[in-house]
């Protein structure tokens, strides 16, 4: 196969737009099928989710032709004030079994149908029956503080001493009594005869047939292209059936309900198995992985063809978390609210809710959020939880209007009052002593003399007169104007410097990239950041632009024109002019001008197509080191970097490799160049952002580096066209240009004693082990911090973290900028379970993979993965749950997100990817995780749905959202899907032609224009009000994103699927109920 097939297609790819073909028909993805004859796998898997036998079909929730995935078993969630209890069981569990006695390292049992029935309230335990004269299961407490999930309706009393005997003779029943059924649907069999080929957008058979469901892979599906997705037609979309919308008719959604005729019971004490008698089929080792074939192996699959099942109750999704409850639980309770910061250890509202914090000593959530603020006062107690102790900073978040903004305190030529011995600056947390005339450090204990000249009589409380005359006693976040002292050899800082450094190639010229920067780069030159109350941005600006040479331009205000210099030695570059290169817009705006205009006919008729990009980052950081002056780089790049010069790389793409043990070579530097390179513009204060605009492979696990390292950004724009990327890569410039920044920054980060910070994670430099060290930093970025013991902490005494960053403002002032936090700490586990933050330990967890993939296995990633969140829970289940039956499965209420979040995490195109996302697409992804702030990964990982065709034009508040699956979608509606990278409107077939002639000007559905990505400006309130939707939306997140409309049925629909994580994955991922459920076995395999 040609490696670089489909690269020449006319295909709008990239991760915002793709819409690939399907797979070869007849091809699994990564399983083998049963192998007849072999008896079904008995121990306990541990990589996937339990095989719960196939229910009804149902339309694809995997793309591509994907069958449908398996759900788990029936039961019922119900949401209570404090913990969770799912009352469904699992392999093992048998009908009133009491705990001590069930075998949770074996099989599953036989299967039986269950009925339900409405017993009388009974004491705290309740029970699910499976027939009028069934023993109960064991059931679920419902007292406080655990609320509960259960299988069924509560039961009758307890059992009678026949009851009992039945029970324990069905726990001594072995599988191999078990009477093997006639061959039915497996994992991964072949679909019925009466099924077409699976193929693109394939329907599932009607009611009553048996669909497959997808095989799970954790190395990459069979049918991988090795190149983007083509536009090509795909294969046959539907069946002569029809296209069915989902419904409770297909697939059973939810529980039945007690008023429906019960079948009579079968009974065979497996409740979390319904429906067939004889085994169940054998759970898949991993999400996509054969099972081994024995306990720890990873062989084939050997599994045992079972009986055909009847239709099949399964766990209804209403009853189990859901993030858009939790969101609007907050909502509700927080939103709109002051939250003071004078608490010790007060957890702040969800990222999601808004509200307004108070500044009273602890700094403002949007600055610091902790995974915990309740933290374990030994080192084992940490280590038996599992949690991340870990704090994710965004130094430089932009505050709310109406939220007071720091404070900038000037001590002067003393400069700030420190710590003798730690160095920690002056807070709230230091405890004066001794009249005043000295202060204890919070940090270290250490006593300080207090400066003359700070020095204030202290009040009867201990507390100094002038506390709430100076910011840094009164406020958890301020800033101090530094002294010579922190500068660079001891002078001033001069104003920063942007370059932009603009390919000039075939390239650039044929896709439109090079006019229409040098057209509207006119305009944002009038908006570079500059300081509150400054009339005109300090910020100087240069231009060079690139292909094999480096064409340098003099853009003096004195001159008449401006005059370029070349440069053709680029294996020794160096800077052919000081004077003129770097400039303020204002003293030399008609040069500039001047030059806009001319470049794009300069190089009109190049046939230029081999580029440099070593010397271009070379020559702007030699610039700024002429000029003596930190600042940042605008590289502007087509292709890789190819002409024979420092920098050079090679085409290493193989995307074979990826999702096998090789895969970490992809995303590994190829040489060490850029790393190095990054260091350079690190000590010099140089960041470097890099847009670029490839149609085929770039390299970008190489080139990123210097991005990374210098706290930079990468933009991709795949098979860019000014026409259709024009507007996104605008706007991301204007958004680059203009957010507010600040360069040459060190960030510390100071702990009490007790624990240390020992882990850093985001796009930085760190020459030691303690100052992270960043070119340029704005207002997006963030950096996660991991701590860990060093000795016992006390619960009296707490735990205090302070982040202080030192940098240069645009106006070329050092500052210093401080956030100082108060943490509670514990010893127990309720606690600190109580005091978690679902969002920020998401954000640790996703990072701390992603760092992985360059060192370790796709394989061991996942595994890790899912044994942490598994520990998690069990450790709260083993020491805050109250006693309970195995068969339950207990979340703590403020991580009973967790397994939703880490199946979202394992599921994601940055860390498993597949035939659709190219090895570019993924090292792009990969670095912009690495510096996602908490809002950010939140949405990335479980993208925002929300439904556009009721909305009210009077209105102008963003609807509800609802839950990201395909069961949601209905075929009358309109749908809005953002996860801050990619947005998706999704349109049924059966939508109101006037919402159709209202929002998009045509008739009917099939005439919309889905290629144009862009919305009609319609003179009436409903067009207003969509595109303001739209508006307000990518206005809240750091990157335009560009808007692709998807009708149902469409080759791009099962691209849009891939978004909806609750469902099966399109490369095999697991559904939020089956990966629960896996969940919910590892959890009672780990306390067994």
């Amino acid at each position: 196969m040609n490696p670089q097939a489909g690269y020449n297609q006319p295909y709008q790819g990239g991760y915002q737009n793709y819409g690939g073909p399907p797979p070869p028909a007849g091809q699994n993805r990564g399983y083998g099928g049963p192998v007849p004859g072999q008896p079904p796998q008995q121990n306990a898997y541990m990589n996937g989710p339990p095989s719960l036998g196939p229910p009804g079909p149902k339309p694809s929730q995997g793309g591509y032709g994907a069958p449908p995935s398996q759900k788990g078993p029936t039961g019922g969630y119900a949401q209570g004030g404090g913990d969770m209890q799912n009352g469904f069981s699992h392999s093992g569990q048998t009908y009133g079994a009491p705990p001590q006695q069930q075998q949770y390292g074996r099989g599953p049992p036989p299967p039986g149908q269950q009925q339900y029935q409405q017993g009388p309230p009974g004491p705290p335990m309740s029970s699910v029956q499976s027939g009028p004269q069934g023993p109960p299961m064991s059931g679920i407490q419902t007292g406080p503080p655990m609320s509960s999930v259960q299988s069924g309706r509560p039961g009758p009393p307890p059992m009678s001493s026949g009851q009992t005997q039945m029970v324990n003779q069905m726990q001594t029943m072995s599988l191999s009594q078990q009477r093997p059924g006639p061959p039915g649907a497996t994992m991964g069999a072949p679909p019925p005869s009466n099924m077409p080929p699976s193929s693109y957008g394939q329907p599932q058979g009607p009611p009553g047939s048996s669909a497959p469901p997808s095989s799970m892979s954790m190395g990459p599906p069979s049918s991988m292209s090795m190149g983007p997705p083509q536009m090509g037609p795909p294969g046959p979309m539907y069946s002569s059936a029809g296209y069915a919308p989902p419904s409770s008719q297909q697939g059973m959604v939810g529980m039945q309900k007690s008023t429906e005729s019960k079948p009579k019971p079968n009974y065979t004490g497996a409740p979390g198995y319904q429906g067939q008698y004889g085994p169940p089929p054998s759970s898949p080792g991993g999400f996509g992985q054969p099972p081994p074939p024995g306990p720890g192996g990873m062989g084939g699959y050997q599994g045992q063809p079972v009986a055909q099942p009847p239709q099949q109750r399964r766990l209804d999704p209403d009853q189990i978390p859901s993030p858009i409850q939790v969101i609007e639980d907050d909502r509700t309770s927080r939103g709109g609210q002051q939250f003071a910061t004078n608490t010790r250890g007060l957890m702040p509202p969800l990222v999601t809710t808004d509200f307004l914090t108070i500044d009273q000593g602890n700094c403002n959530p949007a600055f610091m959020r902790a995974s915990m603020y309740n933290i374990p006062c030994t080192a084992d107690m940490y280590k038996q939880c599992n949690v991340p102790m870990s704090l994710v900073i965004k130094p430089f978040a932009e505050l709310k209007p109406q939220e007071a903004q720091l404070c900038l305190v000037d001590h002067g030529a003393a400069g700030p009052v420190r710590c003798n011995r730690c160095k920690a600056y002056m807070c709230p947390f230091m405890q004066f002593v001794e009249g005043g005339r000295r202060f204890m450090c919070s940090f270290c204990s250490c006593v300080t003399d207090v400066p003359d000249t700070y020095f204030a009589h202290l009040d009867h409380t201990g507390r100094r007169i002038d506390v709430y005359q100076r910011p840094e006693l009164a406020c958890g976040s301020y800033e101090f104007v530094a002294t010579l002292d922190y500068c660079k050899n001891n002078q001033p800082p001069s104003p920063p410097a942007f370059i932009f450094m603009i390919e000039a190639s075939y390239n650039s010229v044929k896709n439109g990239m090079l006019p229409l920067l040098a057209k509207h780069l006119k305009g944002l030159l009038d908006t570079l950041p500059r300081e509150a109350g400054q009339e005109e941005s300090s910020i100087r600006v240069g231009f060079v632009t690139f292909n094999k040479v480096l064409h340098f331009y003099n853009v003096k205000g004195t001159l008449a024109q401006p005059q370029m210099l070349v440069v053709s030695d680029v294996a020794d570059v160096f800077l052919p002019l000081l004077d003129g290169f770097l400039v303020t817009v204002q003293e030399a705006r008609a040069v500039i001008d001047s030059l806009l205009e001319q470049i794009p006919q300069m190089f009109s008729d190049t046939r230029e197509t081999e580029i440099c990009l070593g010397p271009v980052v070379q020559a702007g950081l030699e610039a700024l080191k002429a000029a003596d002056c930190a600042g940042k780089l605008f590289v502007f790049q087509t292709s890789l970097p190819l002409a024979e010069a420092p920098g050079k790389l090679k085409n290493r793409d193989d995307r074979k490799l990826l999702g096998t043990d090789k895969e970490k070579t992809l995303f590994q530097p190829q040489t060490s160049f850029y790393q190095t390179l990054g260091k350079e513009c690190v000590a010099q204060g140089c960041c470097v952002d890099i847009f670029l605009f490839p149609n085929q492979y770039v390299d970008v696990a190489t080139v990123s580096e210097v991005c990374k390292l210098t706290g930079g950004q990468l933009y991709k724009y795949n098979f860019f066209t000014a026409v259709n990327d024009g507007e996104r890569f605008i706007q991301d410039l204007t958004q680059d240009i203009q957010r507010p920044i600040v360069f040459d920054a060190i960030m510390r980060v100071r702990t009490s004693t007790g624990f240390r910070p020992v882990d850093f994670l985001g796009n930085f430099y760190m020459s030691n082990t303690t100052d992270v060290e960043l070119a340029a930093m704005d207002c997006d970025k963030a950096v996660a911090v991991d701590f860990k013991h060093d000795d016992k902490l006390s619960e009296e005494l707490g735990a205090y973290i302070q982040c202080a960053v030192l940098y240069t403002s645009v106006s070329g002032q050092r500052r210093l900028r401080v956030h100082n936090l108060s943490l509670n700490c514990c010893s127990t586990m309720a606690d600190l379970y109580k005091s978690c933050e679902m969002d920020a330990i998401m954000n640790i967890l996703s990072k701390q993979a992603v760092r992985s993939v360059v060192n370790s296995t796709p394989k061991a990633i996942r595994e890790q993965l899912m044994a942490q969140c598994a520990n998690i829970l069990a450790t709260y289940r083993k020491n805050c749950a109250s006693p309970s039956s195995a068969g339950q499965l207990i979340l703590p209420e403020c991580m009973k997100l967790l397994p939703l979040y880490v199946n979202c995490v394992l599921k994601s195109d940055a860390l498993q990817g597949g035939a659709e996302t190219s090895t570019d697409d993924r090292a792009w992804l990969m670095h912009l995780l690495n510096s996602m702030d908490i809002n950010s990964s939140g949405a990335f990982f479980y993208p925002r749905l929300l439904p556009l065709h009721n909305l009210s034009p009077d209105k102008d508040d963003v609807p509800a959202a609802i839950r990201c699956s395909i069961e949601r979608l209905k075929d009358n509606g309109v749908y809005l899907l953002e996860n801050g990278v990619s947005m998706f409107m999704w349109i049924g077939m059966n939508v109101d032609p006037e919402w159709i002639q209202s929002v998009f000007g045509v008739q009917s559905v099939a005439q919309i224009d889905i290629d144009s990505g862009t919305l009609l400006s319609l003179d009436n309130p409903l067009s207003a009000r969509v595109r303001n939707l739209v508006q307000q939306i990518r206005s809240q997140r750091s990157r335009f994103m560009k808007l692709t409309i998807v009708r149902q049925r469409d080759k791009l629909e099962p691209w849009f699927q891939h978004f909806l994580v609750e469902d099966k994955g399109l490369y095999g991922g697991a559904s939020y109920v089956d990966f629960l459920c896996h969940m919910h076995k590892e959890i009672r395999n780990l306390l067994s």
